[in-house]
């Protein structure tokens, strides 16, 4: 139990001393993310995920965002996983979607994950390297490299596990760095609680901060600082988790999302 209060108090310094940040007050996103999971276990160690994602710039409303991904993974042992994988990702004009995406980006990345398991609370912390090819509306392309780094801890509360009928919580903060600035391009902090139904299948349903950090810069003569921006979303997910066929499985799973 004082290891559930430091992680809270921990948690809770996060949301409270985070910078001071533009948003439109009342504005709300929704995030849908549907998962299919194969992870590898203690015999067959290779394993993989594909997702779907689609995002609101209102509260279920004015869709304007889709991701599709997938990627391989290898558990090189219970507590540390290796990923490839590799994403396509659109954005529309809410108002106009019939004219197609203003950005259609594709992206590869390679992922490493540590995963700590104590007594009660359970920590993720995922190492991820992106590169980014932009193709926007009007034949304009750009490349860019990403790093991001994300801390993120389950409590279940009816059980000592994430285990079937176990209900649960969960918080992350991730960083986002860009090498040629902003160094730090964006922050994300999530809170939200899900239901393990059984082996298989889990549901979440969170909140989710994403601020997003611009350079400071010179325009018609005049210096603009540095311009934040931020936006809350509610975050609906639903992953399901097949198995291997004559396989042991692993005593535990996170429920981690792949966004």
């Amino acid at each position: 139990m004082k290891k559930i209060l430091c992680l809270v108090i921990v948690l809770g310094g996060l949301l409270i001393n985070r910078p001071a940040m533009a948003q439109t007050p009342g504005t709300w996103g929704t995030w849908f993310i549907g998962t299919v999971q194969l992870p590898g276990t203690p015999e067959k160690k290779w394993g993989g995920f594909a997702e779907v994602q689609a995002r609101t710039n209102g509260l279920f409303s004015q869709y304007f965002y889709n991701e599709l991904k997938g990627g391989l993974s290898y558990d090189l042992d219970k507590n540390f996983t290796v990923m490839v994988a590799g994403g396509r990702y659109a954005t529309y004009t809410p108002k106009d979607l019939d004219a197609g995406p203003n950005n259609k980006e594709a992206r590869l990345w390679l992922q490493l994950t540590l995963n700590q398991y104590m007594s009660r609370v359970k920590v993720e912390h995922r190492y991820r390297l992106e590169q980014r090819w932009f193709n926007y509306r009007g034949d304009s392309t750009s490349t860019r490299n990403r790093l991001r780094y994300r801390l993120n801890a389950f409590v279940p509360l009816n059980h000592t596990t994430i285990s079937p009928n176990t209900v649960f919580v969960s918080f992350y903060d991730e960083i986002f760095l860009n090498p040629k600035g902003p160094v730090l391009e964006r922050n994300r902090v999530y809170a939200g609680a899900g239901y393990q139904f059984n082996t298989h299948l889990t549901v979440q349903a969170g909140w989710v901060n994403q601020a997003n950090y611009n350079l400071p810069a010179f325009k018609q003569g005049q210096f603009l600082p540095q311009n934040t921006s931020a936006k809350n979303n509610i975050v609906l997910a639903v992953s399901y988790r097949l198995a291997h066929k004559a396989s042991t499985p692993a005593p535990e799973h996170l429920p981690t999302q792949q966004d």
